[in-house]
């Protein structure tokens, strides 16, 4: 069986196809600047060289039809032709509370989408195209929609509600939903194996740190707590995202400066976090540089963002009364910015968090699941590489076979102590060729007490 799994953003296009029976990744791509002219097809597939064509996609249909042209074309495609995919996984930011799993798409789930994108504005409408898109391209495919919110549905009300009138909540569904959900299933799931424990009985802080970042708090195998809210916008200090601010700010300054909703929406979002306070940077590796070059703006940036983590941990560990099993760094600046880490654990001991500095600047792979705590640090600390796209796939297998159920009633692969990405495995030999280092932090699974 063929999978294929999509993940439409605004103005891009990412896809992995997956063969089921061999359990392996046969390509994975992304079409960029959808919408706009200048669009372009990256893709990699397994055994060949890495292919791009450039090729204007107005429309979210477009790309998709560009992506399946590349995965049937004869000297870079994958596939013989799109009869194969049997099913297509899509990734969708924004469920609202209507979903606790993941779903076949009918008409009626797509009219909640709908009803919801409000809550969503940047990244669900090009959900939906890309739904819709797909559906036209593979008539009669079963669709299924992967939410990002569908972890995070066991949170209590004292967790997901705001101090705001209730009847918000009951008239317009105000609440915290949390994002990053596919991620934070995986490394969750991967986290109680390495500890030798049943999911359901792991306490875990996991912090998801990219362009886009939050911490989960993880009591009992489930999302108990969550930094981002409403929207994406709420928690940690992000790329272009301001994170928690005083309510009050934006109302003062739209009064100050004569900016409208629509203009401070887009501040808060687009030209805050790390790229505001540095007037020029949003990605981490160029604030590393700047700060290294003495840049007093790009330094404030990462103790800023080092500090907002560190207060979110330290509240997490808090909320479950200091019975933690792990404290967890993936996605792409948590697996791969051993200066980072550093920043976020510092002066965390007391609170039974030890970072190993020799550990912690070993581990800079996305092949490998680390350990780089302290051999007596009371909380262990894991990098963990997140696989947003296996959870999709393996949801999407299971909603097409009519086995699958919420995570609490669902065993994935990548839940058991025996489960090998082939890709990883092969890439993390080649990394240990490169830095033997590597092999003395190796996480192996823990023996089930």
């Amino acid at each position: 069986m063929i999978i294929l799994v999509l993940n439409c953003g605004s103005s891009s296009a990412k896809y992995q196809v997956y063969d089921w029976e061999a359990k392996e990744v046969l390509a994975v791509g992304v079409v960029e600047k959808v919408t706009f002219p200048g669009s372009w097809i990256e893709h990699k597939a397994k055994g060949k060289s890495e292919y791009t064509e450039k090729q204007d996609c107005p429309t979210h249909t477009d790309a998709v039809n560009l992506i399946v042209k590349t995965l049937v074309d004869k000297e870079h495609g994958v596939i013989a032709d799109m009869n194969v995919i049997q099913v297509v996984g899509h990734r969708v930011l924004h469920g609202g509370d209507k979903f606790t799993k993941s779903v076949i798409v009918t008409p009626d789930v797509l009219k909640i989408f709908e009803q919801v994108k409000d809550l969503g504005p940047l990244h669900n409408p090009a959900n939906i195209m890309g739904i819709e898109a797909a559906a036209k391209i593979l008539p009669g495919v079963p669709q299924c929609a992967i939410m990002d919110t569908a972890w995070h549905q066991t949170m209590p009300e004292a967790s997901f509600l705001y101090a705001l009138p209730y009847e918000w909540y009951e008239k317009y569904g105000v609440r915290r939903y949390g994002f990053h959900g596919t991620s934070f299933l995986y490394v969750a799931k991967r986290a109680a194996v390495l500890l030798g424990k049943e999911p359901q009985k792991t306490n875990l802080i996991i912090c998801h740190i990219g362009n886009g970042s939050s911490v989960d708090c993880v009591k009992d195998g489930c999302s108990f707590d969550t930094s981002m809210g409403l929207t994406p916008l709420e928690g940690l200090i992000m790329g272009t995202r301001s994170g928690d601010i005083d309510p009050a700010l934006p109302f003062y300054i739209m009064r100050k400066a004569g900016i409208s909703p629509q203009d401070m929406e887009t501040i808060l979002n687009k030209k805050s976090g790390l790229l505001g306070i540095t007037g020029q940077y949003s990605d981490r590796r160029d604030i590393n540089k700047a700060a290294e070059e003495g840049d007093k703006k790009a330094l404030l940036a990462q103790e800023m963002e080092a500090h907002r983590v560190r207060k979110y941990i330290g509240g997490y560990l808090a909320a479950l009364g200091g019975e933690c099993d792990a404290l967890v760094f993936t996605a792409g600046v948590g697996e791969f910015s051993p200066w980072m880490r550093e920043k976020f654990t510092h002066g965390l001991g007391r609170l039974g968090i030890e970072l190993d500095d020799e550990k912690n600047k070993a581990a800079h792979s996305r092949n490998g699941e680390f350990i780089i705590s302290k051999d007596n640090s009371p909380i262990p600390i894991y990098v963990i590489p997140t696989d947003e796209e296996l959870v999709m796939t393996e949801d999407a297998h299971a909603l097409l076979k009519g086995s699958y159920d919420v995570h609490t009633k669902f065993t994935y692969s990548f839940a058991g102590k025996d489960y090998v990405n082939k890709a990883r495995a092969e890439g993390l030999k080649k990394d240990l060729e490169k830095n033997p280092e590597l092999k003395k932090i190796i996480a192996l699974p823990k023996q089930k007490a």
